[in-house]
């Protein structure tokens, strides 16, 4: 799920062997230390979550939405080459999108179809923490983001089953990054690719306190309307996060709440949802493509101003050599 320590864990991964993917996501105000997520892959899965008339914060994402045969054959080949580039043969290839949980069948295909062994690490955070982080970022009521947070746990946990998987709890990845990467080797059933002295000393470097930026407050099972569902989902995986896992079936009760909504109310959020991504999309792509055109005229003014600059140091260098000539013609004309 967004804002629930990903970024974190994907860069504790990273510096203990796993390959990051070629083109990554720069840091900003909300992230300073950078998300290490695909940029390409998100674009990708944005529009594949609009296509089928839904967005990233819809809290309706889940469960998975196929298009039709001949329309999900062209998104997975997309999604298989895109992996392909952005990876390049990637021995422990780590790939790190939130919205990857709620399009788990389509990349489970992908990575099926490249013969790839997917494992999974799933952070858990608490939803009134992630809900504060995205009030911030992106002015969400609470009640959406954790019901968002619900719908992208739910996708998380459904499409990981049948994998090697470990449940991370951020604020445990904080305290003791040790005790976690352990935790996650023994789930996997294999050993971080380069875990060595010098990376311990790079995450531990990297895993500072400032990390977490919001604490919980307030009764998540008081949020109106959807509290007790997210409470109860909650505890579900704070119970897997302490190696204290429940039976699957406890999630059953969940999704069929959220299909019950979806039922009632999808067809007034998911459209209005994905329109507003779109337009979300759409100007940012504006913004970038302003980004890259005041970059490109501040570009060609400095390369303006270094030749006015070369040209102005020339002629003062002619101005240099006609002195010199006009003194040596002076000179010559006087001696004969």
């Amino acid at each position: 799920m967004h804002r629930s320590g990903t970024s974190a864990i994907t860069q504790v991964l990273a510096l203990a062997g796993a390959s990051l993917p070629e083109n990554v996501m720069p840091e900003d105000e909300h992230n300073a230390k950078g998300y290490f997520e695909p940029w390409r892959i998100a674009i990708f899965n944005d529009q594949r979550l609009r296509a089928a008339g839904s967005a990233w914060d819809d809290p309706f994402v889940f469960p998975y939405r196929p298009m039709d045969i001949r329309e999900e054959k062209r998104w997975i080949t997309r999604a298989t080459d895109l992996f392909d580039e952005e990876f390049a043969g990637a021995r422990h290839p780590l790939m790190k999108d939130p919205r990857v949980s709620v399009l788990g069948p389509l990349w489970r295909t992908v990575l099926n179809d490249l013969g790839l062994t997917a494992r999974a690490v799933i952070p858990v955070r608490h939803p009134l923490e992630v809900a504060g982080s995205l009030t911030k970022r992106n002015g969400f009521p609470v009640e959406k983001s954790v019901l968002v947070w619900v719908a992208y746990m739910l996708g998380a946990e459904a499409c990981s089953r049948d994998m090697p998987r470990a449940f991370v709890p951020y604020e445990g990845l904080l305290a003791d990054w040790r005790a976690q990467a352990a935790r996650i080797e023994a789930a996997h059933g294999a050993p971080l690719p380069a875990l060595t002295p010098q990376a311990a000393r790079a995450i531990d470097g990297f895993l500072t306190r400032d990390l977490r930026h919001n604490a919980v407050a307030g009764d998540l099972a008081k949020v109106p309307h959807v509290g007790p569902l997210a409470a109860q989902v909650y505890d579900w995986f704070d119970a897997a996060a302490r190696d204290q896992p429940r039976p699957h079936a406890e999630l059953a009760g969940a999704a069929e709440a959220i299909d019950d909504l979806q039922k009632a109310m999808g067809v007034f959020v998911s459209p209005v949802t994905s329109a507003l991504d779109a337009a979300r999309s759409d100007l940012l792509e504006a913004r970038q493509i302003a980004d890259f055109e005041q970059a490109r005229v501040a570009s060609l003014e400095s390369t303006i101003a270094t030749q006015q600059a070369t040209i102005h140091a020339q002629t003062d260098d002619l101005h240099s050599l006609e002195q010199t000539l006009d003194e040596l013609l002076t000179d010559l004309l006087g001696d004969s």
